[in-house]
């Protein structure tokens, strides 16, 4: 088995290759290192992708309100009130968010029509 290995030699196997390149033809070669390209730009972008460790996210944590049992009529009619304004707000601020993605998506859309697409 020894005597296997020592038969082996890294300049042999480079005159080798050599030797065996000479023999092809030009388009050969060029499609043998355009192959070799496209592989190792493969790997390469798995690689670039990976990505070992998570990215931490901190839960998110709803908190409730605790109410007593005998609050008034009138303080629960006040605090809907409240909480209507802000939930008001915050709909108005998404539905905002939501008409700029809009827009980003039809300048996107015509573009491509422009191309025909």
């Amino acid at each position: 088995m020894w005597s296997y290995f020592r038969r082996l030699s890294p300049l042999r196997a480079f005159y080798d290759l050599r030797r065996y390149l000479a023999s092809r033809g030009k388009y050969e070669i060029v499609f043998l290192f355009a192959a070799l390209a496209v592989s190792v730009l493969i790997i390469a972008m798995f690689l670039a992708d990976y990505s070992p460790k998570p990215v931490y996210r901190a839960p998110d944590i709803i908190y409730v309100q605790s109410w007593p049992a005998n609050r008034t009529d009138a303080e629960i009619i006040a605090q809907q009130k409240i909480d209507q304004a802000k939930k008001d707000k915050e709909d108005a601020e998404r539905a905002k968010q939501e008409a700029a993605v809009r827009a980003q998506y039809k300048r996107a859309s015509d573009t491509l029509k422009k191309f025909g697409i």
